[in-house]
């Protein structure tokens, strides 16, 4: 599990920096100008971290599963050698589908203003700029990123399902049913703030979208979430949690003990 959570926050760094920095520029000092290979540069590493992402989260909770339905086996199941395979699988899907996006893009003619509608290089508001025909790339867009976005989605579902399964079957304390569904309640979380938007951006049909539903839905996946999902795990951890509430007692009742 820590090996994962270690991948994921490195991730999250990487996934917010392709973004958060450019944003902030423009909100400083207005309109900031991007070249086309900064633009699809930007686009690479924006799908290529947020696909393994989603991918990664679908490999957390598989995890969880073989944990908690098969705890005896989970070392011999989930081995190093199992979890590197894993996560070098989920690093590499996010690299061949950002790169498949970024060279179909880079295919394409632009000509008008070039103004992107956007706080940064996402695929569909550099499509709407395209002159040449964007058939084949809104394709690929609609059956490989939702396949990706799906894929890994219906993986979670599953994990659930049979942990859900297995915990009523097969526990019968309250308490003991409690415990499994506690320590998944942080891949819960975080999985419902990234998927809920980005199965609504990119799901189709995403030739009807707009720029106006299209920015607050992407800065939501894709700024808000990485920057909270260090504050959900960490608020897991009971060391950190008792620590935080004598901090705030500290700062309310100066004089208490």
């Amino acid at each position: 599990m820590y090996f994962f959570l270690g991948n994921l926050s490195c991730l999250d760094i990487f996934y917010s920096t392709v973004t958060v920095p450019k944003m902030l520029t423009g909100f400083l000092f207005g309109h900031q100008p991007i070249s086309f290979g900064g633009c699809l540069a930007q686009l690479h590493f924006f799908h290529f971290l947020g696909s393994t992402e989603a991918v990664l989260l679908a490999t957390m909770a598989y995890d969880r599963y073989v944990a908690i339905c098969n705890p005896l086996r989970y070392a011999l199941v989930m081995s190093p050698r199992t979890c590197l395979l894993l996560a070098v699988a989920s690093w590499s899907t996010g690299f061949v589908h950002a790169t498949m996006h970024s060279v179909m893009t880079s295919q394409l003619s632009f000509c008008g203003h070039n103004h992107v509608r956007h706080f940064f290089c996402d695929i569909k508001p550099l499509l709407n700029l395209a002159c040449s025909s964007t058939s084949l790339n809104m394709t690929l867009l609609n059956v490989v990123t939702t396949s990706i976005a799906l894929g890994a989605f219906t993986l979670i579902v599953l994990s659930y399902l049979y942990i859900i399964s297995f915990v009523f079957q097969k526990v019968r304390s309250q308490e003991g049913r409690w415990k499994p569904f506690s320590t998944c309640a942080s891949h819960l979380t975080v999985v419902a703030l990234f998927y809920i938007p980005v199965l609504f951006n990119y799901t189709p049909p995403s030739s009807g979208s707009s720029p106006k539903r299209d920015v607050p839905v992407s800065l939501m996946y894709g700024a808000v979430t990485p920057a909270l999902n260090p504050l959900i795990y960490t608020l897991r951890n009971q060391d950190v949690r008792s620590t935080l509430k004598k901090m705030l007692q500290r700062k309310l009742f100066p004089g208490g003990k």
